[in-house]
């Protein structure tokens, strides 16, 4: 994956910064392994906003990911590699020996023509899944599950990755990609290497235009705003409030902790702060 920079010929390409899309082999997904994505607005189920700044956006279809990589011991294909609308990883498209098509996260390295495998006893190649006890110490590793059988649930995005640091007992040390350290069953599943597409945070998009695309709205800040309208706002001329910066309902922002006690803080080992 590549980035591309446009001359500053309008005001909207002055600093646009785009994906040269070069890695993709395939345009239109696979059908079998699309649905329907229907789009809430950021309303609930009462027609009310619970998230702000949602709305508009590209109509999109959802691509069926397998996070689990439950077919074991079969060798598939990559077919294609594939750009989704829905993640900022690239997936690939792979096929087992039986025929059966699935998509997973693109590590990485993984070209079409390679193969993949999920098994405990497959070698330590990009694209392979197997348990987080057959994986060495150090190894870059992504689509960890935290329970066993659930699926992948970290390190699943653009340029993430984890690494395994001990084990202990029934428990590995994995290293988050934030650089906490948490305790995770070793009999969870991990996908070999890193998450492609890691120049996605080197985009910008350069104009509004792009931002609506993507369905996000504008959003006013609170210090611009009346005081009925948000507790920053109100005052003559650039003025705070002269209060701690708050969320619109008051509730302190900016290093104020909400995290409350909660079960799996004892399988958290170091924190990321």
């Amino acid at each position: 994956m590549g980035i591309r920079k446009y001359k500053p010929e309008t005001p909207g390409s002055r600093w646009m910064v785009v994906d040269d899309f070069k890695d993709i082999t395939k345009k239109k997904p696979e059908k079998s392994l699309t649905r329907p994505l229907k789009r809430s607005g950021g309303r609930n189920v009462y027609g009310r906003i619970t998230v702000r700044g949602r709305g508009g956006g590209h109509k999109r279809r959802y691509r069926i990911i397998d996070f689990k990589r439950d077919k074991y011991d079969v060798t598939a294909k990559v077919v294609a590699i594939e750009y989704d609308p829905n993640r900022t990883a690239r997936i690939a498209l792979v096929e087992y020996a039986d025929g059966e098509k699935r998509y997973i996260i693109c590590p990485i390295g993984l070209k079409v023509g390679d193969e993949v495998i999920s098994s405990n006893s497959a070698e330590i190649k990009v694209g392979n899944s197997m348990s987080l006890e057959s994986i060495p110490p150090g190894i870059p590793i992504h689509n960890i599950e935290m329970t066993r059988g659930m699926g992948g649930r970290i390190a699943r995005s653009a340029g993430g990755a984890c690494s395994v640091m001990a084990k202990e007992g029934l428990h590995a040390h994995v290293k988050l990609p934030s650089g906490e350290v948490r305790l995770i069953k070793s009999n969870c599943f991990a996908t070999i290497g890193q998450v492609g597409n890691v120049e996605h945070d080197s985009i910008s998009l350069g104009k509004a235009g792009r931002s609506r695309h993507l369905g996000r709205m504008p959003l006013s800040r609170g210090v611009v705003k009346n005081p009925v309208d948000h507790p920053m706002g109100g005052g003559e001329g650039k003025s705070s409030g002269g209060r701690h910066p708050t969320t619109p309902w008051g509730k302190p922002t900016k290093g104020y902790k909400t995290r409350k006690a909660k079960q799996s803080d004892k399988f958290i080992v170091k924190r990321r702060k």
